[in-house]
């Protein structure tokens, strides 16, 4: 590979000492020459620091650079392993990925043109999450699996665990602003695609990600995504968005849907036992007889409409091959889920919430 430029492949960790030799392992591995690592320890407390320390090598063959931060923040981490970095392109994961072998060399055989108008400031690769034997892994597994599917070559986001940017272009943009409160990824690629770039994506260049177990995990890191999604739509709304449109929503919009559904047939339910409650032996069964008949058509509609959601579109694409995969039985599946996606969509709101907090106190990235 002589003649390619330098490639830095930078890192950062809090408080993940379980994940930081199979990750630093996965990257000294790459096929791609000339390559340094420059790893991040963002104020960690379990051990990660002394644990990071042992691989600062910056004699070796693929030089390791270890750095160290008061907990500040992945942007402020990011920014930090940017700055010290001497390669042309920037490759970012995370400590929790293992790349392939190819994962650097596939990026940067996308990294050229295929016009004269197109400039390419990003490559982003493809994550697979890994399956565990429990449900809110294999619904984030095949999620994600459904969101690379249909992906175009021209994308609108330079995922974090994969992707690789030009040094230059990204410096031109100020980097990432230690202010942002998650998805610094999307708030990047959409600044170098304001800027005139131009983010590819390339199908090859795998990582696979440890597998994302714990619903609490799981519905955390949803609520921070709808809270981090608020301050990208007011600070980039479509009238004001070069290039293609989000292509990494994936199901969440259908999912917020779910929770309405089930509020809206709860406050139906409730006015009809207050009333029955309330009403006389004297006509009760008339009575009864009405209100049954419109709530029995209300609540009819209502799982209509939640079943066409969760079984049509991206969604649906979830929930079948998630139920289709398990190792357990098919109604069990089919209930857990239908209670996770209702956890998942009050997490959802929940996090659209703060972001419009964060609007009003501007807080959070919401400088203006």
């Amino acid at each position: 590979m002589s003649g390619n430029p330098l490639i830095s492949i930078t890192v950062c960790v809090r408080d993940g000492v379980q994940w930081i030799d199979g990750c630093l392992e996965s990257l000294t591995n790459q096929t791609y020459r000339p390559l340094e690592i420059i790893a991040v320890d963002d104020g960690s407390t379990d051990g990660s620091t002394e644990k990071l320390q042992k691989w600062h090598n910056p004699e070796s063959e693929i030089p390791i650079f270890v750095y160290r931060q008061d907990a500040q923040g992945l942007s402020a981490g990011r920014n930090l392993a940017v700055g010290n970095a001497k390669g042309e392109w920037v490759a970012i994961t995370d400590i929790d990925v293992r790349p392939t072998q190819n994962w650097i060399t596939n990026l940067y055989e996308k990294s050229e043109p295929i016009d004269s108008g197109e400039v390419v400031v990003a490559v982003t690769g493809r994550t697979i999450f890994e399956r565990s034997d429990d449900l809110v892994s294999l619904l984030r597994s095949v999620d994600i699996e459904s969101k690379y599917r249909s992906r175009p070559r021209r994308t609108s986001l330079a995922n974090g665990p994969c992707s690789m940017f030009h040094s230059k272009s990204l410096d031109e943009i100020g980097g990432f602003d230690p202010d942002w409160y998650h998805a610094e990824d999307m708030e990047v690629s959409l600044k170098l695609i304001a800027n005139g770039g131009t983010i590819v994506y390339a199908p090859e260049a795998v990582v696979a990600h440890v597998p994302e177990s714990g619903r609490k995990r799981f519905l955390d890191k949803r609520s921070r995504d709808a809270r981090a999604h608020v301050r990208i739509i007011r600070k980039y709304p479509k009238r004001r968005r070069p290039g293609p449109d989000f292509d990494f929503i994936g199901s969440s919009t259908m999912v917020l849907m779910v929770a309405p559904l089930w509020i809206t047939a709860f406050v139906m339910v409730l006015p009809f036992l207050y009333l029955i409650s309330q009403t006389s032996s004297v006509g009760k069964e008339e009575y009864l007889s009405w209100w049954q008949t419109k709530i029995l058509l209300v609540s009819f509609l209502s799982m209509i409409v939640q079943e066409l959601i969760l079984w049509r579109g991206p969604l649906g694409v979830v929930n079948r091959t998630a139920i289709l995969h398990s190792n357990k039985n098919s109604f069990y599946v089919y209930l857990a889920q239908k209670f996770l996606i209702l956890q998942w969509s009050v997490a959802l709101w929940k996090g659209l919430f703060l972001g419009f907090v964060d609007a009003l106190t501007k807080k959070n990235g919401h400088d203006f």
